[in-house]
């Protein structure tokens, strides 16, 4: 007898971040001894995020490839500097506001700084690449291979710091980045490796999701709701809008911009690993995850609808191309891996 387990996990929005997110939690939540009752290799798992983190990036890196067209660049690169930069400029004015720190109390109770960028700086890329596949061309699809630079804590810890809030000393940023430019490197000298590397990347997420959720108490989840959803909602609008305009500026319709407004499911392994970095965002990283995590559900769920809305509405890239066709040796491979 077979039981469909991976198949109701993922139908669950970011399931396979959420559901081991969730289980961790409410084992921490309501039997906090289990990690120290069993110890050995059951232990490990409540406690080993940062480091199945540290090989899901290399993973990652090993997707990336080096060798991308003009149009790749262009397109990739402006969505990457538009979400970024929408992340960097809230980063700035949250920083004013909060700080370090999260709302202690009430309404808005464990929003920080931290859980807005977060959630704001990194694309759902097997999202986007799924959408764009359905709604746009395969050179759209390959302009993944430069937002995933997003990937990882380092765009995050450099937007907090010019936000103007704790600082991280270079070796610590060059170390956030390091397992992802490795497996950039390896995967770039060998196809092979990239193949091998690359199919390790889903594997790994509902791993160091459990791990993440061993640290977060149920008790606080409640908060979340409201807040969650307000959240995921502005996602898609704050980023959503001029994105839209951005890949208009390229010379798409609008799809692509907002079939990137969304936040990525390892985005939720973020606030821990800069509070990793820096204890100056302990007290923020907990409710951050909470949130982070929220925003990845509500944008998985989100995104799809308006960015079909956008497609009706705008046209298809491939639509618009029509009148004026492009040659087809510009058109890339489609790229590995995703998020």
């Amino acid at each position: 007898m077979q039981i469909p387990i991976k198949r109701s996990i993922e139908a669950v929005p970011g399931g396979m971040m959420v559901v081991p997110l969730l289980a961790g939690a409410l084992i921490a939540t309501f039997f906090p001894g289990t990690p120290k009752f069993f110890g050995s290799f059951t232990g490990a798992l409540f406690s080993g995020a940062l480091t199945i983190l540290a090989v899901f990036y290399v993973c990652m890196g090993a997707s990336i490839d080096f060798r991308a067209t003009p149009y790749i660049v262009k397109k990739g690169g402006t969505l990457l500097f538009v979400k970024v930069g929408i992340a960097v400029i809230l980063g700035l004015v949250f920083g004013r506001v909060l700080g370090e720190a999260p709302v202690a109390a009430g309404m808005f109770a464990g929003l920080s700084t931290l859980a807005v960028v977060a959630s704001m700086n990194d694309t759902n890329g097997g999202l986007y690449m799924a959408l764009m596949g359905q709604y746009g061309r395969p050179r759209d699809v390959g302009a993944y291979t430069i937002m995933s630079l997003e990937s990882g804590p380092f765009l995050t810890m450099v937007t907090l710091g010019i936000a103007g809030l704790s600082a991280f000393p270079w070796q610590t940023l060059v170390g956030a980045v390091l397992p992802l430019l490795v497996g950039m490197i390896i995967g770039n000298l060998d196809r092979e490796m990239r193949d091998f590397l690359s199919r390790a990347i889903p594997v790994m997420i509902p791993f160091f999701a459990f791990a993440l959720g061993t640290g977060l108490d149920l008790s606080k989840v409640w908060q979340a709701g409201l807040l969650g959803l307000a959240m995921g909602v502005a996602v898609v609008v704050v980023t959503g809008i001029p994105l839209f305009f951005a890949d208009r500026i390229t010379g798409g319709t609008g799809v692509a911009g907002v079939a990137a407004a969304s936040t990525a499911g390892n985005a939720a392994a973020v606030p821990a690993i800069v509070a990793s970095a820096n204890p100056a965002y302990a007290d923020a990283a907990g409710p951050a995850t909470i949130l982070v995590a929220a925003c990845v559900v509500v944008t998985a769920i989100l995104v799809p609808v308006v960015t079909a809305w956008t497609a009706r509405t705008f046209g298809r890239p491939e639509d618009a191309e029509a009148a004026a066709p492009v040659d087809a040796s510009a058109a890339p491979a489609q790229p590995v891996g995703g998020r």
